[in-house]
């Protein structure tokens, strides 16, 4: 990497002193998750030189994205949607027909032998605060080093910001509340009466989880969407195409199990007959102990598990005002990864790509529009 001089630039002294010596690349890769990596993979692959073409930027300790954080009852034989990376097959790492190895164990094992494999540039601990254009470039302002880059893709992923509603009596609650990411297994909950908010494969899953231990009642805003069928590459692809028509329009995008709906597998079926599926209508009010509905009806609980999603991490682009009126990014390119106010700026796991096979591609064709776009090569 060179160093660029960047003393003659004024940044918004509100915001705090900020270094003027910035790395110059290409290219910033900001995430190391899928589909970061498979991003780095295809532009090394297409002859951008690592280090000083292009860097990675994480803000872990160590290998894996957010597979590292997931809780430690996921395992290879329950976890859904682990894809090959491109160049390096998951069973070339792991054991596959282990399927008691925990998930936040393989896949960062699976994603640290891929990084020395293919020599990635990246970059950790590293949290990337802010991108600013300045003259034609990107700076990628930091907890550590400043980069300056020509092309961004930021590849963030969704698990650090988690969407938690926060209803009327909220702090009021003397019991515990906590979302998703927060998770670590069933035992902690043994004795207490858990509240479960949410209508997703997650809240479905550690439902499943907690009310082998403990008793549970499970709350929801909508009626869960259960179906009879066996997920298949045909019903993803239409999935995936109709969430890309969204961020094409600069709409939000929804969840592919949004479009799905949940498959009735064999575990699900036998919660349905015993009854733990029983869904109750999304409470209107948080008490000291419990919550209420606005018939008057109480319940009391030890703890509130909110299964509501994940927002995409995009906050540390704010200042290049991408989000329209309506929430989302109007995106453009092969696979819509490519932001249509800025192809410099392409976004993967956003969208139709947030999944681990739309990952792939994504990192593919981002890789490839932008090194076209900034002719590269």
């Amino acid at each position: 990497m060179d160093a660029e001089n960047k003393s003659n630039e004024k940044t918004d002294q509100s915001q705090g002193a900020k270094p003027d010596i910035f790395y110059k690349v290409d290219i910033v890769v900001i995430g190391a998750g899928q589909a970061g990596l498979s991003a780095a993979y295809h532009l090394k692959r297409e002859g951008i030189e690592p280090g000083k073409g292009f860097v990675v930027l994480d803000d872990e300790f160590g290998s894996g994205g957010a597979w590292q954080h997931r809780w430690d009852t996921l395992t290879l034989s329950n976890v859904n949607g682990i894809n090959d990376l491109p160049g390096l097959a998951f069973d070339a790492v792991v054991d596959k027909d282990d399927k008691g190895l925990q998930a936040n164990v393989a896949l960062p094992k699976y994603y640290e032998q891929y990084e020395k494999t293919f020599d990635l540039p990246v970059i950790r601990p590293i949290r990337v605060t802010e991108v600013i254009e300045r003259k034609g470039r990107f700076l990628i302002h930091t907890n550590g080093v400043q980069f300056s880059a020509r092309g961004i893709i930021n590849a963030t992923g969704t698990w650090k910001t988690p969407n938690c509603p926060k209803y009327p009596g909220w702090e009021k609650f003397k019991g515990r509340q906590l979302h998703t990411g927060e998770y670590h297994g069933p035992e902690e909950f043994r004795g207490k009466h858990v509240i479960i908010v949410g209508a997703g494969i997650s809240a479905v899953q550690l439902l499943g989880e907690i009310s082998k231990v403990t008793s549970t009642t499970w709350v929801t805003r909508r009626s869960p969407d259960f179906r009879h069928y066996e997920f298949n590459p045909e019903l993803g692809r239409e999935a995936v195409a109709m969430v890309e028509e969204r961020v094409r329009q600069g709409l939000p995008p929804k969840s592919v199990v949004s479009v799905t709906g949940l498959p009735i597998t064999p575990a699900i079926e036998e919660m349905l007959n015993s009854g733990k599926l029983d869904r109750l209508p999304m409470f209107d009010e948080i008490t000291e102990n419990g919550v209420r509905w606005n018939d008057g009806t109480t319940m009391d609980a030890d703890v509130i598990f909110w299964n509501t999603g994940f927002r995409h991490s995009l906050d540390h682009l704010a200042h290049l005002n991408l989000v329209t009126e309506d929430g989302g990014v109007v995106m453009a390119g092969q696979l819509a990864t490519q932001v249509a106010k800025d192809p410099r700026i392409h976004l993967t796991g956003y969208g139709p790509s947030a999944s681990t096979i739309g990952a792939n591609r994504a990192g593919r064709a981002a890789a490839r529009e932008l090194i076209d776009f900034l002719q590269l090569k």
